[in-house]
């Protein structure tokens, strides 16, 4: 994904939520005082099938999924219940909001942790980046990337995994964990699934792919920008 391709999309996004471009700027700005370059050969999954980790309720039933996948990307609170079921992540993908000490044990295992700055986590990012050992992290931003922080595309952390996925040539994706109209989320967290949804969309078609946790959705799927 190249950012002039992502541009249009971010600006929706932007326009939806009333965000701040300039505060995404600032919290791109503080990440990369604290990550270096990050070779992402080390994920090179050309070929493989990735399974992309949601955090819904339901990954506790499909962990097998995962784990007989060639790769797991995992979003968040997903590594934790993969976890526990004995499944091995090889990227965890998080904004920093629910569990920075499963990352920091990640990172100090050697694992990679793709960190996410957004305008409203800049004390996270302060609190938590400088704690891992960050040898092991890929930054990454939704604003212009700058210097080691990337942007590869997406949204919310299960997004971002999938289009990291495809950047790395991923030949098939599956998506255990993912619930798009889960009850009990806020208004806001809604509103995200709903852009989570369409941004899959987008990357299936830009792909030629149809991905299972789209069956039966699409007619009702708005196309992004």
């Amino acid at each position: 994904m190249e950012y002039d391709d992502w541009l249009p999309v971010y600006d929706a996004v932007l326009d939806d939520f009333g965000y701040d471009r300039a505060g995404d700027e600032r919290a791109r700005d503080v990440l990369a005082e604290f990550v270096g370059d990050f070779d992402v050969a080390r994920l090179d999954c050309t070929g493989e099938t990735v399974a992309v980790a949601g955090g819904a309720p339901s990954l506790a039933d499909e962990t097998a999924l995962a784990a007989d996948a060639d790769r797991v990307f995992a979003a968040s609170t997903a590594v934790d219940v993969l976890t526990d079921s004995g499944v091995d992540t090889d990227l965890m993908v998080t904004d920093l909001d629910k569990n920075p000490e499963t990352a920091r044990r990640l990172t100090e295992s050697g694992t990679p942790v793709a960190a996410h700055a957004h305008g409203d986590n800049v004390p996270a990012v302060r609190e938590h980046v400088p704690t891992f050992d960050t040898d092991h992290v890929l930054g990454t931003t939704q604003a212009e990337p700058v210097g080691p922080v990337r942007n590869f595309g997406g949204f919310t952390d299960g997004d971002r995994a999938a289009f990291l996925a495809d950047h790395l040539g991923a030949e098939t994706l599956v998506f255990p964990g993912w619930d798009f109209d889960d009850p009990d989320v806020d208004a806001e967290k809604a509103q995200k699934l709903d852009w989570a949804e369409r941004l899959l969309y987008w990357l299936e078609t830009l792909r030629g792919d149809d991905f299972d946790v789209l069956d039966g959705r699409r007619d009702g799927i708005d196309a992004v920008p």
